[in-house]
């Protein structure tokens, strides 16, 4: 059980799932003054999202929550990111299918737009539509992304394009652990008697 979309049993940290009916016609947002926020608990100058960081504030200002950072809001990240049009959804491990709750609940529960750090795009577009997040992969340098930024800051319309796909989607978070804990109850009743044995777990993770 685990992330990889290769597992016998897949737990993603979350995935969007259609509305009923036709959706929504108009897509509300809520009103945002700040433009990119990130929080980080886990600080570690060597990973590569903190070098990326430490490249593109100085071209863009970021604020920072977390440890090395300000307080949330009444402790409450997505109360806290509404409040930008941009989250900075970067994964402190760049591994295929890795995707977490920094993309689905701290900037898609809270309507900002995800800048991902992660694996590539051709993944990323494996779970989310092509138009919902910008990857970092898309610009040949951090001060590109950071002029792209400030120009869809500008133009609301092309902005707002980011959030097309809530007018066919809801967004769900997965509660660990009692989400898992079902999908290997029943993984293990559909599997019956059936066995399966892995050499070499670490060399299948780390592929």
């Amino acid at each position: 059980m685990s992330y990889r979309l290769d597992s016998d049993v897949f737990v993603p940290y979350g995935y969007l799932y259609p509305k009923k009916g036709y959706g929504s016609k108009k897509v509300s947002l809520p009103h945002k003054k700040k433009l990119v926020a990130w929080v980080i608990s886990n600080w570690n100058e060597e990973h590569t999202r903190v070098k990326y960081y430490i490249r593109l504030r100085r071209h863009i200002p970021i604020d920072v929550y977390g440890g090395q950072g300000m307080e949330l809001s009444n402790n409450s990240i997505v109360q806290t990111v509404s409040q930008y049009k941009f989250y900075l959804a970067f994964e402190n491990s760049q591994h295929p299918d890795y995707i977490t709750e920094k993309l689905w609940r701290n900037a898609f529960m809270s309507s900002a737009v995800p800048v991902v750090l992660g694996p590539g795009r051709a993944n990323y577009e494996l779970f989310l539509p092509p138009d919902s997040f910008i990857h970092i992969d898309d610009f040949r340098s951090p001060k590109v992304l950071a002029d792209y930024l400030n120009f869809l800051d500008k133009n609301p319309k092309l902005y707002k394009k980011y959030f097309m796909w809530k007018k066919h989607y809801n967004v769900h978070v997965t509660s660990f652990w009692s989400e898992p804990y079902c999908s290997v109850c029943k993984a293990i009743r559909a599997a019956g008697s059936q066995t399966k044995t892995m050499s070499d777990l670490a060399l299948w993770f780390e592929a």
